[in-house]
Order: C-alpha cells, then sequence, then structure tokens
C-alpha cells in the first residue's frame, strides 16, 4: 500500500499528541486506489483515548472505501461515527488518469494546495470547509474539483496548529522536512497537532 501511495505522493506527517495521553485523536490516511490516492486528516473531538476511538472509526470507514467519492465517504464517516465523540474531517482524493483532486472538508482542518507553478493562475487553493461535526451533524457538502500538476503540495493541518505558516516556509524542502517544522514552529502544546504534506508527483514536468 505505502509502495503504490508514493509512486503518485510523495507524502509524510508529523503528529504530536497532547501532554499526558497515550494517543492522539488527530490520525491521518494515505491509501491508493486503482488509479488515484485517498489522502485525509481526521481529529477526534477533545483528546485522549475517547478521541482516538473517533478518529479510528474515521479512518477504517476511510481506507475500506478509498475509491468511493468524497462526498459519500464523508457520508459513511457520519453514519459510522454516530455513538461516538464524532471527529471533523478533511479529505482529498487523487485522481492520476485526469490529473485532478476532489476535495471537501466538515469542521476545522485546514487543507491547502500549492501550486509549483501558478503560471497566471492562483498561487494556492484552499479548501471549502463546512462547519458540522461527522457524527453528530453533517450539513449540505461542498466536494470541488482541481486540476494538479507536478510538484503541488498538498497540506493538511487540525487545528492544534497555528495557522500564520504559508508565506513564512520553504516549501520546496522534502514533504518530511515541512511536515517538522510546520509541527514544531506552529504546533500547540493545549492540544493533539497533526500535519499531513502529499507532493503530487503523478504528472511529468
Amino acid at each position: 500500500m505505502s509502495e503504490a501511495a508514493h509512486a503518485l505522493l510523495d507524502w509524510a506527517v508529523a503528529t504530536l499528541a497532547f501532554e499526558g495521553e497515550s494517543e492522539s485523536g488527530d490520525l491521518y490516511v494515505v491509501v491508493p486506489f486503482d488509479g488515484g490516492v485517498l489522502v485525509a486528516a481526521i481529529d477526534g473531538l477533545g483528546h485522549g483515548p475517547e478521541a482516538a476511538v473517533a478518529a479510528r472509526s474515521a479512518a477504517d470507514t476511510l481506507e475500506r472505501h478509498c475509491h468511493q467519492p468524497v462526498m459519500d465517504l464523508l457520508t459513511r464517516c457520519h453514519e459510522n461515527l454516530r455513538g461516538t465523540r464524532g471527529a471533523v474531517i478533511t479529505l482529498a482524493s487523487f485522481n492520476v488518469r485526469d490529473s485532478t483532486m476532489s476535495w471537501a472538508g466538515v469542521g476545522n482542518i485546514d487543507g491547502t494546495l500549492l501550486r509549483a507553478d501558478p503560471g497566471e493562475g492562483r498561487k494556492r487553493e484552499s479548501v471549502m470547509l463546512v462547519g458540522g461535526v461527522p457524527g453528530h451533524q453533517l450539513p449540505p457538502l461542498r466536494p470541488n474539483e482541481l486540476h494538479v500538476s507536478h510538484g503541488d503540495t498538498l497540506v493538511l493541518a487540525t487545528d492544534g496548529v497555528r495557522g500564520g505558516y504559508l508565506d513564512l516556509v520553504d516549501w520546496s524542502k522534502p514533504p518530511q522536512q515541512l511536515a517538522d517544522q510546520l509541527l514544531a514552529d506552529y504546533g500547540k502544546a493545549t492540544d493533539d497537532a497533526l500535519v499531513l504534506v502529499a507532493r503530487y508527483m503523478g504528472t511529468a514536468p
């Protein structure tokens, strides 16, 4: 699974549990399917074991159904998270056949796509987030599809990471260096934190 994902994405993650907790309620998913890769960041409400249970439920759902459209995935997560604390989720599905990325988020996990070569277009794009908590409240969803090019970099960060870093980071660095730097420089001490960096490698320059 990891080799297939890395063929399309050069990706890395950095994560930190809230001090005193044995496990984090912030989890990630990077799982390939035929013709693409699903990437997600999940934040179980609160922190500690109950938050981790909710996050694992969402992660298991996404891994089992990774080939489905993002709207269907979020709906499945909502149903399977009932009875748990719930979890906010932002996910992106890369399709190598047409070099697109479809993404959406429910809650407050930031998602940003940084263009390797913006040309005449925008240097970066932000995921459309809607309020709610899968497992408790799922509002109307607004997935969006973008064209992606070789070297474009997706960054997902949970709310345990402060904002304000987009103009301060050298995005040419390898994904692991970026993830580690963002967590070290912007991670909060008051919550679980997770940063996932995924660079699209599916279309040759």
